[in-house]
């Protein structure tokens, strides 16, 4: 979708200035005994899935304003994650939804291939009701009073799975809105040990070779309760469920000031971290890019993965979930993918050796200046360097704006109506 001879010509013009920058932080790092082309090595091996449903316009509970030149259904979607991928080099897979995604498994592996993409955690959707379904979800799915609607959202997971199946996935997410808006509404005893019993017949449908990850999510659409609102419960159902099941963090589903670094050392620690979902927030769930907001909280994440990354058994799934309110998504997520990309090679670069030296002399103020050498240390020449030894571009936005891209999409796409509120 985006011609590779604009790539080639748009890096030729920076390439110069590439080298340089790399071989002065490469000098630079040398002085500290570090090898520039491990880095870069890493930031090559690197990826994160994009989400389908991001490639869209979002939108908040009042309005939502429609983009030029939005996708119009799941191939679209795929034509967008193939850009991204084309011009940042670090997407490689692409996370569905369904239903809002379903189409011929053969359709779609075939044009996932053509794209050099392939597909990540499948998502399955059970808080919002869809035309054909015999049961709403208005006052809950999974963990609803009613068992036929239980059943309803138990069969749209299994379904999840064999689609995701047929595609090559190898794990479901599942993410519920379940909870109540008023003190009495439910029995929170009840009402868990429901969604218990739903989600052990969805984890006795998973393949040997999948995994299920659970994502917390503190508040919203419910707002006096939600059925998984902490990592703690989140922990609990992992655990209660089996080996196949794993936890979910997604960075925008915490109370302000919560130490999310400190609960994914947790879940690791218990052998229950799955994955990520990535990306900010100033008040509540944003939804913001990756590292608008608190980059530095992106790095601390990232800090504690590369000093855990020897855990054994630790296969973490990364994948960006955002919402695109009042930018170009395509912009947005290349941004957010360099921008995760970025906090794993700075916190790769952190002094191992000297971090536990301070902790063992009880040194808080060295301990924490070793944490922010990594932090504070500009890693673009690497990203940069990575980029263009694999093909994508060295400036992915730049490059994708010179490509008009979007206008030769919005020309053949036709212009979506305002509407409701709603996230996608």
């Amino acid at each position: 979708m985006i011609d590779k001879n604009l790539i080639e010509a748009q890096n030729a013009a920076l390439a110069g200035a590439v080298q340089d920058d790399y071989a002065a932080l490469g000098a630079k790092l040398a002085r500290r005994g570090v090898d520039i082309e491990t880095l870069t090595a890493r930031a090559d091996a690197f990826g994160v899935a994009v989400p389908s449903w991001g490639t869209g316009t979002g939108g908040t509970r009042f309005a939502r304003f429609p983009g030029e030149g939005e996708p119009r259904n799941i191939f679209d979607k795929l034509d967008d994650c193939g850009v991204i991928h084309a011009l940042t080099g670090a997407t490689p897979t692409v996370s569905l939804h369904i239903p809002w995604d379903k189409a011929p498994a053969a359709d779609l592996k075939a044009k996932a291939q053509s794209l050099g993409l392939g597909f990540d955690a499948m998502n399955s959707n059970t808080f919002q009701d869809q035309p054909d379904q015999a049961h709403s979800y208005k006052f809950g799915s999974l963990s609803h009073t009613d068992k036929a609607t239980r059943q309803q959202a138990i069969d749209h997971n299994l379904e999840c799975i064999e689609i995701g199946e047929s595609i090559g996935s190898k794990a479901l997410t599942v993410w519920i809105g379940d909870g109540s808006n008023f003190p009495g509404q439910t029995s929170f005893t009840a009402q868990f040990d429901r969604y218990l019993d739903s989600l052990k017949a969805i984890y006795g449908g998973l393949p040997a070779d999948w995994r299920v990850f659970s994502e917390h999510k503190m508040y919203e659409p419910a707002f006096y309760s939600t059925v998984v609102q902490d990592w703690g419960t989140n922990l609990m159902i992992a655990q209660e469920l089996g080996p196949k099941a794993q936890c979910l963090v997604d960075l925008g589903h915490h109370a302000p000031n919560v130490n999310i670094e400190m609960i994914v050392a947790r879940l690791v620690r218990a052998g229950k971290l799955g994955g990520f979902h990535f990306n900010d927030s100033k008040y509540g769930d944003d939804d913001l890019d990756s590292g608008t907001i608190d980059p530095f909280r992106l790095f601390l994440v990232f800090n504690e993965l590369v000093e855990l990354e020897n855990t054994p058994g630790l296969d973490l799934a990364h994948m960006i979930d955002q919402s695109h309110n009042v930018t170009d998504p395509i912009e947005s997520l290349m941004i957010s993918a360099m921008q995760i990309e970025r906090a794993y090679i700075q916190a790769a670069l952190v002094d191992r050796a000297a971090l536990e030296g301070y902790r063992a002399s009880n040194d808080a103020l060295m301990a924490s200046a070793t944490l922010r050498a990594g932090f504070q240390t500009d890693v673009e020449p690497i990203l940069a360097m990575a980029r263009l030894r694999k093909g994508a571009a060295v400036d992915p936005v730049a490059t994708y704006r010179a490509s008009g891209y979007r206008a030769k999409v919005a020309a053949v796409r036709p212009r979506v109506t305002g509407g409701g509120g709603g996230i996608v």
